[in-house]
């Protein structure tokens, strides 16, 4: 059971505790979060070359005794972490791709695959673009009352504070996550990987010659990192597997989307793409969508009726709710067949 008051609660000690250490160790606000959450799991205030100074460790001691966070559950803790984050957004000023996936729409997402992945004794996950671990630790936390064995959770960033934040999230949340710091778009060093979920980022990919290595790369030119991580995300899929993606609404309408579709037939099958809710976004090009493909292989195969539309308003609860039980009837009756 969440508890809006716990949430609370460690958000204001996540960030009374955060501005101090910013101020005191005059760095950014994600830097001074990723030394608070060091103290909370060390059990004491980490001091280097006399900084923080005494007075201000004692202002830390006390705060960090307001709050019994090893009681609180793993949902609880993730959402006062990201209400944190939502301040470093402000404070940081953090660039667009950096910035969390929204609650409503990981929740959607791990909604989505809760159903897939029901009952499996087993499951490899796998975050392609996992920034600060938000997405990644929601989807876990809903898995886990579903899946009846173990979880192999894994993470790739190529910007060490996210990582290092994602890695804070994971662990005060008593997730275990392996977190790798690599450009997702070279070789792997994670395992193949039976779900993968990703909110992928959106602009050019500035390495050419790594690019050239799929076959989604523009034929001029940056190509479109999207384009290439969704290639290379189901390279590393298992047969069968199914990947979950917050993409462009526009995903196939651009003039750089011939490569990927041409690409796609012969390596992936397109299951589902839903467009979020318009009111969610600034602007029609702003809008994003639910992209589901699967990998060949393992009894899968293309649906006969892709699962295309649009999720009503998230104010009109009753046509939502609707609208999710038919996409769960479409699941049952499409996809989880072929994954038994």
């Amino acid at each position: 059971m969440l508890s809006q008051e716990q949430t609370e609660t460690l958000f204001k000690v996540l960030d009374e505790s955060t501005t101090t250490l910013q101020s005191a160790l005059s760095t950014s606000y994600l830097d001074a979060f990723i030394e608070t959450g060091d103290n909370l799991l060390n059990g004491q205030v980490q001091v280097e070359d006399g900084r923080p100074e005494a007075k201000v460790v004692q202002q830390l001691t006390d705060l960090y005794q307001q709050v019994d966070w090893q009681t609180y559950d793993a949902e609880t803790v993730r959402r006062a972490v990201q209400l944190a984050m939502l301040k470093a957004i402000r404070v940081d000023d953090i660039q667009a791709n950096h910035q969390l996936t929204p609650d409503t729409i990981a929740y959607i997402m791990g909604y989505l695959v809760t159903r897939l992945e029901k009952n499996k004794q087993h499951l490899t996950l796998l975050d392609l673009t996992v920034g600060t671990g938000n997405l990644l630790t929601a989807v876990i936390s809903q898995l886990k009352a579903v899946v009846a064995g173990k979880i192999d959770a894994y993470g790739v960033d190529n910007d060490d504070t996210m990582l290092a934040i994602a890695q804070t999230s994971s662990d005060l949340q008593r997730l275990p996550v392996d977190l790798i710091h690599q450009d997702a778009l070279e070789q792997l060093l994670v395992p193949a990987s039976d779900l993968i979920v990703a909110d992928l980022p959106i602009g050019y990919y500035p390495i050419d010659e790594n690019a050239a290595n799929y076959q989604t790369h523009a034929a001029n030119g940056h190509s479109f990192v999207h384009h290439l991580l969704l290639e290379q995300a189901v390279n590393q899929l298992t047969d069968g597997g199914i990947g979950v993606f917050l993409v462009p609404s526009q995903l196939f309408q651009t003039d750089e989307a011939h490569g990927m579709l041409k690409w796609l037939p012969g390596h992936a099958y397109l299951q589902g793409l839903l467009n979020l809710p318009s009111e969610l976004f600034a602007n029609a090009n702003a809008q994003k969508a639910i992209l589901i493909l699967q990998k060949p292989g393992a009894g899968a195969k293309q649906v006969e009726q892709v699962m295309l539309g649009e999720f009503p308003s998230f104010k009109n609860q009753s046509a939502f709710q609707k609208f999710v039980a038919e996409i769960v009837q479409w699941e049952e009756q499409n996809l989880l067949t072929d994954r038994a």
